[in-house]
């Protein structure tokens, strides 16, 4: 998760209404450690296409609305970066965010992961490095001298995790390939690899074996996916989660951490997790888990106070 593009149109309004919202009741809520909430203000990060995004939560919402007995502020920023920067400005209660985006907030923060999300009974996934079949491209080397499509900034999977996969084989994106562009999602990296915009691009699989991935996921087209080749998988990434403000009441945190944990053994609850980011449960985390996206930062060259400041900035 994370690529956040500006959202379409019909979208950007609400949007703005929902940050302005979240302004309000954060600024009523500075400085009150552990205060009963009024509303719980949740984040979500833009995977893909924001309004499909804010669709997509609707029933969680819903059920949070119901189990807590209080309103439910939803919040899809249009990148990566919004929900980390309404994190630190006190304007969220709970969020979902992709590793790298955790990394980060815990770092500028008051945060901490609850639960991790599971798919398959597995906690983890993978970027993938996807190219046409008919590209001729075989090895992450063979990328020398073409097009790439990053994903996000600061999107585990679609830049992060696959810059150190480069750097461990010796590839400089910026000195080796012949263009880069960040696309802002996994939806349009996926679509600018099969429209020949870009020879290659970084997204993610939820499994190594090319049986369950974004290409599958945003191409409805059996014969379409089908043009599409993953080249290369990085290691097992730890999930993506879901954290919980430091100053969020300790009760409606727990109770939070329940329900979500009941949705993960409830048939509906699973497909209303699917629906949304592909998840089929949750099982619970500690920020121990995150320690090789830490690394992987680390290894890639990217320093976590200058990505989250040049994100800012552009």
């Amino acid at each position: 998760m994370n690529d956040w593009r500006l959202a379409s149109a019909p979208l950007k309004p609400f949007i703005t209404l929902s940050l302005a919202l979240l302004v309000l009741l954060g600024a009523s809520a500075c400085g009150k450690s552990s205060s009963p909430a009024k509303a719980l203000r949740v984040g979500f990060v833009p995977a893909e296409e924001a309004q499909q995004i804010m669709q997509n939560a609707q029933p969680l919402v819903e059920i949070l609305r119901k189990e807590l007995g209080m309103e439910v502020q939803p919040f899809v920023a249009t990148d990566y970066t919004g929900v980390v920067e309404a994190l630190r400005g006190g304007k969220l209660d709970v969020a979902f965010l992709a590793p790298a985006s955790y990394v980060l907030a815990k770092n500028e923060a008051n945060v901490r992961v609850i639960l991790k999300s599971e798919r398959k009974g597995i906690p983890s996934y993978y970027a993938a490095i996807i190219t046409r079949a008919d590209s001729g491209i075989n090895k992450l080397e063979d990328l020398r001298g073409k097009t790439f499509a990053f994903g996000d900034s600061l999107s585990t999977t679609g830049n992060v995790f696959p810059r150190k996969m480069f750097k461990e084989k010796g590839i400089d994106p910026v000195r080796d390939f012949k263009q880069i562009l960040f696309s802002g999602g996994h939806d349009a990296t996926v679509l600018a690899v099969l429209n020949r915009k870009v020879d290659a691009g970084a997204t993610y699989a939820n499994s190594p074996d090319s049986k369950d991935t974004a290409w599958i996921r945003y191409l409805k087209n059996p014969e379409d996916v089908k043009q599409i080749r993953a080249i290369a998988f990085s290691e097992a990434i730890p999930a993506d989660n879901l954290v919980v403000s430091a100053t969020l009441d300790e009760a409606i945190a727990k109770r939070v951490e329940q329900i979500f944990l009941n949705l993960s053994h409830d048939p509906a609850g699973k497909k209303m997790l699917r629906d949304l980011y592909q998840i089929d449960g949750f099982v619970t985390a500690t920020d121990k888990d995150y320690d090789s996206v830490r690394e992987a930062f680390t290894i890639a060259g990217i320093q976590l106070k200058e990505a989250l400041q040049k994100k800012k900035k552009s």
